[in-house]
């Protein structure tokens, strides 16, 4: 019986590692792996020539650039490396042994199951840091109680996937949670993962703020911005701009700023408005918030541009950042559910709790194949 169950063990591992082996090869067509070496050794050239660090800012990109491709390079080759050894070690490796190399192997298949997820993250910005900014809609005091139960579960989905992030800004509910937050977010494909999230969020539940404790329906906003990873060449004028200081929002407590050290900058032309408050200076806010504007003036100006190339460029912008993308039900019965893919679980206390890698990924496959059926 126990030569049966090595059998079955040595099958399965190799079922799995031959699966893994064959996406680890759709992985290499996709990112075009084998031109890598070439655009390495280009870029190793660049690096080396006697001018290369007079344009500081161009030089910080090659060497990002560079990096990259290098670790990605480096880290398939070893896992197709280590693949391929198991798969050879487990024919003449004990039960012991096999099962210590499970774990191993365990590693490396997560690890395509990551790199699957960025093959389909090919967009322009996908790759950048973001801004992630939550807005209570339709529902008072309950809106602003699901803003602040997005934000936990935000938090907790950075957390576990190593995104760092920042509180730039947010503002309290009249009674209770948020009127809304803002998040600096920093990380491998940051944007690209994100993006999933933007549109609108509704929540239904009995509600804690009723005394009749009726079911009660929220809303609450995610808009989600590409941080341009280069020096931004925008004039403003400075006319153009109305600041505003405010004393910041923070609870009390040591190491409180308690001077009127926020910043609100508004864009005349463009009404677009940025805040910050979580810098120690009145200036280094202002100055976080000025790069903050600049960002979005950008993106603006990109915009512009695809819609004069692209007919039908605001009409996808506006469902993208204005329609309803999912729901959260916790009463009469448990759902969450994408509108857009379709897919839903029904633990919602766990998607709740950070779990929300199944939703991005489902919505990124859905992108990726409405790209290819074009």
């Amino acid at each position: 019986m126990e030569e049966y169950k090595n059998i079955d063990l040595i099958n399965n591992l190799k079922k799995t590692i031959d699966k893994a082996l064959k996406d680890l090869l759709n992985i290499k067509e996709c990112l075009d792996l084998d031109s890598y070496e070439l655009k390495i050794k280009k870029l190793e050239e660049e690096v080396n020539q006697e001018n290369f660090w007079n344009d500081s800012v161009n030089a910080k990109n090659v060497m990002s650039t560079l990096n990259n491709l290098k670790k990605t390079q480096e880290e398939i080759n070893l896992i197709d490396s280590n693949l391929k050894s198991f798969k050879e070690l487990i024919e003449i490796s004990d039960e012991e042994e096999i099962y210590s190399m499970s774990k191993e192997i365990e590693k490396d298949i997560l690890r395509v199951d990551e790199l699957k997820m960025i093959t389909l993250l090919n967009d322009e910005y996908d790759k950048e840091d973001c801004i992630f900014e939550i807005h209570s809609g339709a529902g008072g005091t309950e809106a602003c109680d699901w803003v602040l139960m997005l934000s936990r579960m935000y938090q907790k989905y950075f957390d576990n996937n190593l995104f760092k992030y920042e509180i730039l800004d947010y503002l309290d509910g009249d009674e209770a949670g948020l009127k809304s937050i803002t998040f600096s977010v920093k990380g491998e494909y940051a944007y690209g993962f994100l993006k999933s999230e933007i549109g609108v969020h509704r929540l239904v539940r009995i509600s804690p703020f009723d005394s009749n404790a009726r079911r009660h329906t929220s809303f609450a906003s995610v808009l989600v911005t590409p941080l341009i990873n280069k020096d931004i060449n925008i004039d403003i004028n400075p006319n153009d701009l109305r600041i505003d200081v405010y004393r910041s929002s923070g609870k009390g407590g040591q190491g409180v700023n308690t001077t009127d050290s926020a910043v609100r900058i508004t864009h005349i032309p463009t009404n677009i408005v940025v805040t910050c408050q979580s810098e120690r200076s009145q200036i280094q806010n202002k100055e976080t918030a000025l790069k903050l504007l600049k960002n979005k003036l950008y993106l603006l100006e990109k915009e512009k541009q695809e819609q004069e190339k692209n007919s039908n460029y605001k009409e996808q912008k506006n469902i993208e950042f204005g329609s309803q993308i999912r729901s959260y039900i916790m009463a009469p019965y448990q759902l969450v559910k994408d509108h857009r893919t379709n897919y839903e679980e029904t633990d919602v206390e766990k998607v709740l709790n950070g779990k929300i890698e199944n939703f991005i990924e489902e919505y990124l496959k859905k992108g990726s194949n409405e790209k290819e059926n074009i």
